[in-house]
């Protein structure tokens, strides 16, 4: 099973966000916007795993030492790429989040799950593959966002698999901060 350790949101935080997806697809001439439903902010992709493997992971969610805390959502941005930009909302920083990353992070190596090893930037996938019309202005629609602060208490382990021909995210633990 292909699993990934995340924060998810409530429903207000998703609202708000699928805001922001709409004002941003209404100058896109092309693009797959992520669903309501699939917002989230990934701690740390795990990949395929075994089912005996389980254990092991929500041993290392468990131990790690966080309590709950606050993060604010802080711009738009893109990673560029050829067949269309992926477009994300940042993260101000937030050293509880990247402690609870390093942690997660850490455990898992610890207990011989191969990571990649890549410097830890937070965001929120909005969409991929996006192209925009010439006349839109991230600059302009960053401005109009009002903040959007989260409350951090929990996080999960998270199943990804494709039921039916559709992509589906299901928490298969919780760890309460």
């Amino acid at each position: 099973m292909r699993l990934f350790i995340a924060i998810n949101f409530d429903e207000n935080i998703k609202r708000l966000v699928k805001h922001i997806i709409n004002e941003i697809k209404k100058d896109s001439i092309q693009g797959r916007f992520v669903k309501e439903e699939h917002l989230h902010l990934t701690l740390k992709f795990i990949g395929q795993v075994s089912h005996k493997d389980l254990d092991k992971i929500m041993r290392v969610m468990d131990r790690a030492i966080v309590e709950g805390f606050t993060m604010k959502l802080k711009g738009i941005d893109f990673f560029k790429r050829k067949d269309g930009h992926i477009y994300f909302i940042g993260v101000e920083e937030n050293r509880f989040l990247f402690d609870l990353q390093r942690q997660i992070h850490e455990g898992l190596k610890a207990q011989g799950f191969s990571l990649e090893d890549r410097v830890y930037k937070p965001h929120i996938t909005i969409g991929r593959r996006i192209k925009l019309n010439k006349n839109f202005s991230l600059e302009k629609l960053v401005k109009a966002i009002d903040p959007i602060t989260i409350d951090v208490c929990k996080i999960d382990l998270m199943k990804s698999e494709h039921i039916n021909g559709e992509l589906v995210y299901s928490p298969i633990y919780t760890r309460r901060l």
